[in-house]
């Protein structure tokens, strides 16, 4: 069985359908992540009619510009929902800038107070900002917001500046592309309770479904590959991706 750690449910088409596939592909359980308070209110109320499927909430990087006290407000209180498990996805993204960097660093840094608030782990887009992400991570002790960098695309030696402050790194379809070589070698050497399997859903088709919307079911190719470079398993590769998730979210 498999868990697909990060998918925004709500942004796909024929969801009734996707999550049939996901249901015959054996994908046991999907934590579905919202980008601001319309997602997460739409994420939390999939995820009160499907006992399989766990809510997050929190304000995407790209539209941190929103991250305003009403907004802040919105998350403070969609933080305390039983199908919540996470804050997020939050973090840094210098690759678009759609908004300054100092709008969202001070979004990012009220989302880890928000964690640390609630108990919750927090969920980390970072794109081209790596710099930035750990120097904010070393000010805000990352054992007191424990975590995942999601999608992450760097290479080991960025990977191990994350997993020295406690965090967890997730593997996308982006794994499979044929040009990933140092991303297949990070998760080559992850230490296996550190490790998460997702697909980024809509977005990230891993091989051999590229072009194609994204969607759970896909999560199965993004775990073969990453067992293939491990050298273990499938069935190995997807209990360890599970066991870890479940203790991520504490689901």
């Amino acid at each position: 069985m498999l868990i697909d750690s990060h998918a925004h449910l709500v942004s796909l088409e024929n969801l009734d359908e996707v999550l049939k596939r996901a249901k015959d592909n054996k994908i046991e359980k999907i934590v579905s992540i919202s980008s601001d308070i319309p997602s997460t209110e739409a994420t939390i109320s999939l995820a009160e009619k499907n006992d399989y499927i766990f809510a997050t909430t929190g304000v995407h990087p790209h539209s941190a510009d929103q991250t305003n006290d009403q907004v802040l407000k919105g998350l403070d209180h969609y933080a305390k929902h039983e199908k919540v498990v996470a804050i997020g996805e939050t973090g840094l993204d210098y690759f678009y800038m759609n908004s300054d960097k100092e709008i969202q660093i001070n979004s990012f840094t009220e989302h880890i107070r928000l964690g640390k608030k609630h108990n919750l782990p927090i969920i980390i887009h970072v794109r081209e900002a790596d710099e930035d992400m750990q120097k904010i991570l070393k000010t805000e002790p990352a054992a007191e917001t424990p975590g995942v960098i999601h999608c992450f695309t760097g290479n080991y030696e960025t990977a191990v500046k994350y997993l020295d402050l406690g965090y967890y790194i997730s593997f996308s379809g982006i794994v499979t592309f044929k040009r990933s070589e140092e991303l297949r070698e990070a998760a080559k050497n992850i230490p296996s309770d550190k490790i998460l399997i997702e697909t980024d859903s809509p977005y990230l088709a891993p091989v051999p479904h590229r072009g194609k919307p994204n969607e759970p079911s896909f999560v199965k190719h993004v775990a073969e590959t990453v067992a293939e470079v491990r050298g273990v398993p499938f069935e190995e590769l997807a209990e360890i991706t599970k066991a870890n998730t479940e203790r991520l979210f504490k689901i």
